[in-house]
């Protein structure tokens, strides 16, 4: 299926819209790789998830019940990092999966572009 297609049967099925920068990289740089690593500001290699993959990692990590209105859409270790459903923005936080609704989430960029350093 066309990561677009991905995109919008994902969106449909889970009730959400997601950032357009976000897809724009998924589309661009992602592409069709399982996913890309990238390093973030403070040199952290953090995989950003292919479309594909969504939907099971965070199945995986319970996000909707513990993060309402968060997705997970990457990782460095046990830090995720997460896009806000809703679409109203682009950026990007990170937090502990371990500590997933049970701390605040740390503003990390203002969009995907903007996460790597």
């Amino acid at each position: 299926m066309e990561k677009n297609a991905t995109l919008a049967a994902l969106e449909k099925t889970i009730g959400c819209t997601f950032p357009a920068l976000y897809k724009k990289f998924l589309c661009e740089v992602v592409q069709d790789r399982d996913g890309v690593t990238i390093n973030n500001r403070r040199n952290d290699t953090v995989c950003i998830y292919h479309a594909c993959h969504l939907a099971e990692r965070n199945q995986t990590y319970t996000v909707q019940d513990a993060e309402p209105g968060y997705f997970l859409i990457g990782q460095d270790g046990d830090i995720g990092y997460f896009i806000r459903m809703n679409g109203d923005s682009d950026k990007i936080y990170s937090l502990d999966l371990g500590a997933l609704g049970s701390l605040p989430m740390d503003e990390e960029a203002s969009d995907i572009y903007s996460l790597s350093g």
